[in-house]
């Protein structure tokens, strides 16, 4: 994870924290901000907002995030002004935490922090996606675990070791276009060949080991029992899927939210500007 404070405009940041919602100098907020949904969670108030992407509802709609990339930084501050300035409580400043792209890395980070100022965030902190999910499903992180996250429009496969990214691939391709034919198989096929990738090239034997102990499964393509069963005989091996699968990032950032808040002093450990786990190179 990455923390960036903002600067310190007296001795409240200072403080230790009381639990949510005791604690009246800050609020805390987890964000899913996805290339077709935008989800969002504030403490206490648990899930406030599960709505489309766009900049501008109606017919001038504009998509500032796309194949999981911010391409429109004033566009994405503009929808979360839009969504989230008059619902945070006044005269606070969140403590937010933003899923991430693993394979982004720091040019997602740059400008999702960049969206998040409009809200006047205490701290921003950002949590791979993968990690998140598995944090959903309570993983046991001490061991080898795979990650298979079929979005709206990007599909992720992670392998984590130790709760940290040892190795990533990704494809464009989502449920969205599940509506053209022979996209199905494109996706099993893509995530197929993402794995045995990885098998191939991993020298220890942490993918094999993840890969018998079942993946987990996550994002929209979770409820589609087609393509969990023709995942399933493809990779010759199990798939669990996540509980809700299509909630499961932004449920994840909020136990790493409430983490966080919980034990301050363990987000100091993290320079600021410093990168999140990234993928091992083998």
């Amino acid at each position: 994870m990455t923390l960036v404070p903002r600067p310190r405009t007296g001795g409240s940041d200072g403080h230790r924290h009381r639990p949510w919602p005791l604690c009246r100098q800050c609020c805390g907020l987890a964000l899913d901000m996805g290339s077709a949904r935008t989800r969002a969670w504030i403490a206490g108030r648990g899930m406030i907002l599960d709505v489309p992407t766009i900049t501008f509802p109606g017919a001038g709609a504009v998509y500032p995030i796309q194949r999981g990339t911010i391409v429109d930084v004033p566009g994405a501050s503009r929808m979360l002004e839009r969504l989230l300035g008059h619902r945070l409580p006044r005269l606070t400043r969140p403590l937010v935490v933003v899923t991430t792209p693993v394979l982004d890395g720091p040019a997602y980070r740059e400008r999702a922090r960049a969206a998040v100022e409009v809200l006047r965030p205490r701290a921003v902190l950002t949590v791979p996606a993968a990690r998140a999910i598995a944090l959903t499903a309570n993983a046991d992180l001490s061991r080898p675990l795979l990650v298979v996250d079929i979005g709206a429009h990007l599909t992720e496969v992670v392998l984590l070791v130790d709760g940290a990214v040892f190795d990533a691939r990704r494809t464009a391709l989502g449920t969205t276009d599940l509506s053209m034919p022979g996209t199905s198989a494109e996706i099993i096929e893509a995530v197929t060949t993402m794995i045995t990738s990885m098998l191939r090239q991993d020298r220890t034997s942490v993918t094999a080991d993840a890969l018998c102990r079942g993946a987990l499964l996550a994002g929209g393509g979770a409820l589609r029992p087609d393509l969990i069963y023709r995942l399933t005989g493809s990779l010759h091996a199990p798939l669990r899927a996540v509980p809700a699968p299509h909630t499961a990032a932004i449920r994840g950032a909020a136990k790493f939210l409430q983490s966080a808040h919980a034990h301050p002093s363990a987000r100091a450990t993290h320079p600021p500007g410093g990168p999140d786990p990234g993928p091992h190179t083998h």
